[in-house]
């Protein structure tokens, strides 16, 4: 399972990312498109975007697969003195108890769905679960930034108690990266060695459109990340809006 010992490092490896700017983006995103105040994020991971998006005032619900991730967001958001349901669950089985005004996955969620079908699947669960005039929003790392940025490159990081080596090896035919991570973790004893492999999809505009509309979706609009610009063919990440109608 992805995400098992990776859970316990992944906030200082990521803290370069400015999870409040994104959260003000997204909450700007929502409230120029609806009033409601109910959302479902999906692939939530250590619940950073689902902190801030509470912050802005919305009624949120954080899932994900992985339940070592789950038990980093319960704990952030108990440290930030909020009260968050966190679920584990496969976005492609998405099941609410009643439909929602929002679902979200940020930070390349959709990318690890590694199939057209498979993104597809949760396309049409969102939809179900949606209200009518509901919005699924969702980004992702494009295919010039995992052919190009990331391609077949290796990066590595060392700190005072956690390293990494990140081996990528990108295939052109299946738009498939995978990414071989080895981690280096201070502990009592030393340091604690574990591997991670993660497996992506670069999914192109084409291809989701066409997965959205199949699901029911009939208005789409996408801009170039944290902007609302369109996208351009250098974009490394799109964010996409669509409308079930």
């Amino acid at each position: 399972m992805q995400y098992e010992k990776f859970a316990s490092v992944y906030d200082r490896l990521m803290r370069d990312v400015n999870y409040e700017k994104w959260g003000l983006y997204l909450a700007e995103l929502i409230r120029n498109r609806t009033d409601g105040l109910r959302i479902c994020e999906c692939a939530c991971g250590t619940g950073s975007v689902t902190v801030e998006l509470k912050k802005c005032g919305f009624d949120i619900t954080g899932t994900d697969i992985s339940r070592e991730m789950l038990e980093v967001a319960s704990e952030k958001a108990r440290q930030s003195g909020m009260k968050i349901p966190f679920v584990c669950m496969d976005m492609q089985n998405l099941t609410l108890h009643r439909p929602h005004d929002v679902i979200l996955s940020a930070c390349d969620g959709v990318n690890y769905l590694s199939s057209v079908k498979d993104m597809q699947r949760f396309f049409s669960c969102a939809y179900s679960n949606l209200k009518l005039g509901g919005l699924l929003m969702f980004d992702i790392s494009t295919e010039y930034k995992l052919a190009n940025v990331l391609g077949c490159n290796t990066f590595a990081e060392d700190e005072d108690d956690c390293a990494y080596i990140w081996k990528n090896m990108y295939d052109e035919k299946s738009r498939l990266i995978e990414m071989n991570l080895t981690f280096f973790v201070r502990n009592k004893y030393g340091y604690e060695r574990f591997t991670e492999r993660h497996v992506q999809r670069a999914h192109n505009i084409c291809e989701i459109k066409d997965a959205l509309q199949s699901s029911g979706f009939s208005k789409i609009e996408l801009y170039d990340a944290f902007t609302h610009n369109a996208p351009t063919d250098d974009s490394e990440r799109i964010q996409f809006v669509a409308v079930r109608e």
